[in-house]
């Protein structure tokens, strides 16, 4: 069985039947860490939609690409999940982020929790984004997709209620006792808060017209009473998952899993 030829981020937007330089970090990868081959075939994707096939050609030190063809599949969820992830340190983000680009996440929002454990400069977050913009492209490559997912600038949980969440209702969304009738509200937008404590569970709060749907993680050690209170005037659902308590780099990317699978989202 053949093996699949490498796959590369690459951000140009190239024609079919072109030639060009490839970029020098691309380069470097491809011919230095991969040792990849004259005329080795490749494939190329640029973040938008589909990608290119093409053949590596190498010309003294330039790697160059021939493209010879557009694909454009797509293999992106047919809901839009977004998760908004408090911040933890630095190497359990970068797995979080990875993972959550595996299981098809549409957005992803770090979250400047009150018990988060990470604050950045202006300076040190520039450089930050930077990096969780490479890790995303790596795992996009890895996994097969080939829109990148979105990353936003890190905020506080009240700035994000603030900015994308419906009005609240007027029954507290963690004990309202009709959760047939949350499911079937007009309406595409569901926010989602993982509490031990919620009366529902995941299954209760979906439904077919959730199409969009966000995911609020709290740090490890949880999200204070304040915040609770706040994603619970903005009308968040509180859901419970599971008998056991999951860590907080567990616990999305376990919910972004169970909800394709309960929305039938391949």
């Amino acid at each position: 069985m053949a093996m699949p030829a490498p796959r590369f981020f690459c951000p140009v937007h190239p024609t079919v039947g072109t030639t060009f330089e490839l970029p020098t970090a691309l380069a470097h990868h491809a011919t230095r860490v991969l040792r990849l081959k004259h005329n080795t075939p490749i494939v190329l994707f640029n973040g938008q939609q589909g990608q290119y096939n093409a053949t590596l050609l190498l010309e003294g030190k330039k790697a160059i690409a021939h493209v010879h063809e557009f694909d454009p599949r797509n293999l992106e969820l047919p809901g839009q999940l977004t998760l908004a992830q408090a911040l933890v340190s630095a190497e359990k983000m970068d797995w979080i982020i990875e993972k959550a680009v595996e299981s098809g996440v549409h957005t992803l929002v770090p979250i400047m929790a009150q018990r988060s454990v990470a604050n950045f400069s202006a300076e040190r977050l520039a450089k930050k984004m930077q990096h969780w913009e490479r890790v995303i492209e790596s795992a996009s490559a890895q996994c097969g997709r080939n829109q990148l997912m979105q990353l936003t600038k890190p905020q506080t949980l009240a700035n994000l209620l603030e900015n994308s969440i419906a009005p609240a209702k007027e029954e507290p969304a963690i004990t309202s006792t009709s959760p047939e009738t949350n499911a079937k509200e007009a309406g595409a937008e569901l926010t989602l808060v993982c509490h031990p404590t919620a009366q529902h569970t995941l299954r209760d709060v979906l439904g077919p017209s959730r199409s969009r749907i966000t995911l609020l993680i709290g740090p490890e050690g949880g999200w204070s009473t304040e915040e609770l209170a706040q994603a619970e005037k903005a009308g968040a659902e509180f859901v419970r998952f599971g008998k056991r308590v999951l860590r907080t780099e567990t616990a999305g990317l376990a919910m972004v899993s169970a909800i394709s699978a309960l929305q039938n989202w391949e």
